[in-house]
């Protein structure tokens, strides 16, 4: 009997999270039950990464030499109405995430908002309170600070079980992120904390923030270690002693690739800057985090925007391989090898092997027919006497349509003040012009019509919400007003078109459809006798969204640099599958294959 209790012991505590432990600061280390411990973290986002993966990714960094996981938690995924939290369906199951990196033999740095920029959408605040005209985000503003003790009374019930003082991984907890970056508000920081603790969190706290002195003095938490954007050298670890000289610090995101926005090239930064950093950290025995080891993919509407004037608008791309060591697909690169290599080195420790990779797969041509438009599925229209944007009429992304009637002046300069993001401009469903928010360019020449009362449609499309700086205050749609020749247009139609997948079932194939008219779904069959990973190629459509057996893919748009949009194994199916695409520029039918890599 007691060899029997011996093995069991042996089995649950091999992996040494199963005992309760203890974590903590000092002036200059963190302590792992009371000696001194490097973090070696790489980043990654359940949200990002089918359910089906996790595993396989935390194998990946654990195999790179990490011994940490830092996962961002985005709220308005775990909260995408108002009120109903899901902390169970597919991805969103983040407690079970979390497991999974203790089953790995990863400890877990949580980094749960409220808000956390990375280019997510909002930062991970839920749209929903843009409902609000006037609310203000990220500080003691009482409708912003009730949605935030919402989500952090349910979300500490599902992670308070796992602080590693309770024999989970949870060593720290974020509070909020780069806040030096945006507001000063330490009455909002301490709340937040006041929050964490009131719902049980008790393992240390720490803020992120650039290493420079005003962004210190303005995000930073006495008593709570400080994390560098990023700590590269000895110069930013003496900012971050001024600042609070009672704690350690570490690079908090230490950064081997970066974001892509639409219309960029690909961003690929110098490997040889990324191994001088890595060096400097690893010789000098520095806790990091690299922010990010894995990015994964924005599905759906999940990617953000940035902005840092009023007319910018940089909305970023649907893929978030971000250059990072291991890609979109799970598989390393080159740079992964290149910091095992480092990681081994320093450490001295022997690392485990990889493991094994996901099968890739092609996809033979798919045929593509036109079978429904979205003017075929628009629903009952909801009044208003000047536009308003979609959080108005409790929708945050995809589509809306604005409809009135000409009166007075009916051709000139029509203004859209301001379009949130991309509108297609029609006159009695003739087509005219598109207008695209980056720039300020927000003025089309409508021509004369026929009509003694001519129909104007502004179909808007939602790029999704700015989630960095100044300009967070992002409602989707027309934000204002819209003119013709200076006169302001009243007593409008708006039509709500979510798109999700969801909205998606209703469409039906329609035997009047007039392809001529933009705004079509083309629909497509395949079929597969084994999955696989593979890349649905969108060289041959415009600018639209995809979707494979309901799921939606995410964003696709020609202006590049992403042509080739991500399709995990487990979305499709042996057999047969089915394929939409939903395009609001192109109105002809041509074929879709998949590839197996994103270029």
């Amino acid at each position: 009997m007691k060899s029997i209790l011996l093995l069991l012991f042996t089995i649950f505590t091999c992996k040494g999270f199963s005992q309760i432990h203890s974590f903590s600061l000092t002036r200059s280390d963190f302590l792992l039950d009371g000696k001194p411990f490097q973090i070696i973290s790489g980043e990654m986002h359940p949200a990002r990464i089918p359910r089906e993966y996790w595993r396989q990714r935390i194998q990946m960094a654990r195999a790179m030499g990490c011994n940490t996981i830092a996962a961002y938690i985005f709220w308005n995924y775990q909260e995408q109405k108002e009120g109903e939290f899901d902390f169970r369906t597919g991805n969103k199951d983040v407690a079970t995430f979390i497991r999974t990196c203790q089953d790995e033999g990863m400890w877990v740095l949580l980094r749960p908002g409220p808000y956390v920029c990375a280019e997510w959408d909002l930062g991970g605040i839920p749209p929903y309170l843009l409902k609000y005209p006037d609310i203000k985000l990220r500080c003691m503003d009482s409708r912003y600070m009730a949605a935030v003790d919402k989500y952090i009374t349910h979300l500490a019930k599902e992670l308070a079980p796992l602080q590693c003082i309770h024999g989970g991984p949870i060593l720290m907890v974020q509070i909020e992120n780069e806040y030096g970056s945006y507001g000063n508000d330490m009455n909002y920081l301490k709340a937040l904390r006041r929050a964490w603790i009131r719902n049980g969190i008790k393992v240390p706290f720490y803020t992120a923030d650039g290493a420079t002195p005003f962004m210190l003095e303005a995000g930073h938490l006495k008593g709570t270690a400080i994390g560098l954007d990023s700590g590269s050298n000895d110069g930013d670890f003496e900012q971050a002693g001024k600042a609070d000289p009672d704690v350690p610090a570490f690079s908090s995101e230490t950064y081997p690739g970066w974001l892509t926005h639409w219309g960029e090239t690909w961003q690929h930064p110098d490997t040889n800057d990324l191994k001088k950093e890595m060096e400097y950290l690893l010789q000098h025995k520095k806790s990091f985090n690299l922010y990010v080891v894995h990015g994964g993919t924005n599905f759906g509407f999940t990617a953000g925007a940035n902005a840092f004037s009023g007319t910018q608008y940089q909305p970023h791309v649907t893929s978030y391989d971000y250059d990072a060591p291991i890609n979109e697909q799970g598989q390393p690169t080159p740079k992964y090898f290149m910091l095992r290599n480092l990681i081994a080195k320093y450490t001295g420790h022997q690392l485990p092997g990889l493991p094994q990779v996901i099968p890739v797969i092609v996809i033979p041509p798919i045929p593509m027919s036109a079978f429904s438009s979205i003017w075929d599925y628009l629903p009952a229209p909801r009044f208003s006497v000047q536009p308003k944007p979609m959080e108005a009429f409790g929708q945050n992304q995809g589509l809306m349509l604005y409809r009135t009637k000409l009166i007075g002046h009916k051709s000139g300069k029509l203004t859209i003040t301001a379009p949130h993001d991309f509108a297609l401009v029609f006159i009695d469903g003739k087509f005219i012009d598109t207008v695209y928010r980056d720039g300020g360019k927000w003025t089309v020449e409508l021509p004369k019509s026929n009509s003694t009362e001519p129909v104007l449609d502004i179909l808007m499309e939602g790029m999704g919400h700015i989630n960095f700086a100044q300009y967070m205050m992002d409602p989707k749609g027309i934000t204002e007003r819209v003119t013709l020749n200076g006169m302001t247009l009243m007593n409008w139609d708006i039509y709500p078109l979510p798109m999700d997948e969801h909205f998606l079932t209703h469409i039906a194939g329609t035997d009047k459809l007039s392809t001529g008219r933009k705004g079509i779904f083309f629909k497509g069959r395949f079929h597969l006798a084994s999955t696989g990973d593979t890349y649905i190629d969108m060289h041959n459509y415009r600018k639209g969204m995809v979707y494979v057996n309901g799921h939606n893919l995410g964003r696709f748009w020609n202006k590049g640099p992403q042509q080739r949009l991500f399709c995990p194994a487990p979305w499709l199916k042996k057999g047969d599958n089915e394929i939409i695409v939903f395009d609001l520029l192109q109105t002809e039918a041509k074929e879709i294959n998949g590839e197996k890599t994103p270029e």
